[in-house]
């Protein structure tokens, strides 16, 4: 048991600095995440309005207008 959950802490510290290194990292968020399904379309439109300051429908307007987190954002941004 000591043994797989000191393998799983290595893992997840691998996987979290290649993500920042790679940069699909914005603050402690990950951004760059494939918008597969319902929860994970919820969980995006609350990073973007966390990031953003609009409210829910906006912020899921504009995340399914440019498809992804990532885009979102930085469209807002500019």
């Amino acid at each position: 048991m000591k043994a797989g959950t000191a393998q799983k802490l290595v893992l997840n510290m691998i996987s979290t600095t290649l993500m920042i290194r790679l940069g699909k990292v914005i603050g402690n968020r990950m951004v760059d995440m494939q918008l597969s399904n319902n929860k994970l379309i919820d969980r995006g439109a609350k990073m973007v309005m966390d990031a953003t300051g609009l409210n829910a429908e906006e912020a899921n307007k504009l995340l399914q207008e440019k498809g992804s987190v990532r885009k979102a954002i930085d469209s807002f941004k500019k």
